[in-house]
C-alpha cells in the first residue's frame, strides 16, 4: 500500500496585515468608491467597506472617524486630475480639450458616485460634498479655463475683457448643469457644439 504523501500547505491568502501606509488606504479608498457604486449612500457602511478592503473596521475607524469623512477623501483621491492646460496653439482647440477632460471627469467613477452622494444625504452633508466637487472639479477646470484664455488674449484671439469670473464661469456651469439636471453626457460632437456656438462667440477678438 502505498503512503500517502503530505498535502502542499495551502498559500496564505493576501492578508491585509502585509498592507500598510498608502497600500492599504488605497485599498479602502476604492472599496468605499466601489461600495457607492453599488449600493449608494445610504448602503454605504464602514464594515462594507473593511469587508471590501479586506481589512478589519479597526483599520478603517483609525484614518476616518466616520463614513463622511472616508467618502469625501475617496471621492478627492479618486478624481481625475485637471491641473494642466493644453497648448495646441490655438484657443479654440484648447476650449475643447479642457471640455473633454472636465466631460471625462464628470462621469468617471468618482463623478458619478459624488453626483448619486448629492442626491442622496442630507441638505448638510450635501453641502459637505458640494464643497468636495467645487475645490476637485470646479475650481481646477476654471484655474485651467482662465490660463487657455489668457494665452489667447496674448495670441490675439481673445479680447482682453474676456478674462472675467463671469465669463470663465460660462462653461463649467453650463456642463454641470447640463449633466446634472438634464442627464447630457457631452459627446464630443455636442463639446464642439457648445465651444463652437457659445465658449467662441463670449471670447472672440
Amino acid at each position: 500500500m502505498t503512503a500517502s504523501r503530505p498535502s502542499a500547505p495551502t498559500p496564505p491568502r493576501p492578508d491585509s496585515a502585509r498592507r500598510r501606509g498608502p497600500v492599504l488606504e488605497r485599498a479602502i479608498l476604492d472599496a468605499a468608491l466601489d461600495q457607492l457604486a453599488t449600493v449608494g449612500w445610504g448602503g454605504l457602511t464602514m464594515e462594507g467597506v473593511a469587508a471590501g478592503a479586506r481589512t478589519g473596521k479597526a483599520a478603517v475607524y483609525r484614518r476616518w472617524p466616520s463614513k463622511e469623512d472616508l467618502v469625501a477623501d475617496a471621492l478627492r483621491a479618486g478624481m481625475p486630475p485637471l491641473d494642466e492646460a493644453p497648448d495646441s496653439g490655438g484657443v479654440r482647440d484648447d476650449l475643447y480639450e479642457v471640455c473633454r477632460r472636465v466631460r471625462d471627469a464628470l462621469w468617471s467613477a468618482p463623478g458619478v458616485a459624488l453626483r448619486s452622494v448629492l442626491h442622496e444625504c442630507d441638505a448638510g452633508t450635501a453641502e459637505r460634498f458640494h464643497a468636495v466637487i467645487v475645490r476637485g472639479m470646479i475650481e481646477p477646470s476654471t484655474r485651467v479655463l482662465r490660463e487657455v484664455i489668457h494665452r489667447g488674449v496674448r495670441r490675439g484671439e481673445v479680447r482682453p475683457e474676456a478674462v472675467s469670473d463671469m465669463v470663465v464661469d460660462v462653461i463649467p456651469a453650463m456642463m454641470m448643469y447640463r449633466t446634472k439636471v438634464c442627464g447630457s453626457e457631452w459627446t464630443d460632437a455636442e463639446i464642439a457644439r457648445m465651444i463652437d456656438e457659445v465658449g467662441m462667440p463670449l471670447l472672440r477678438a
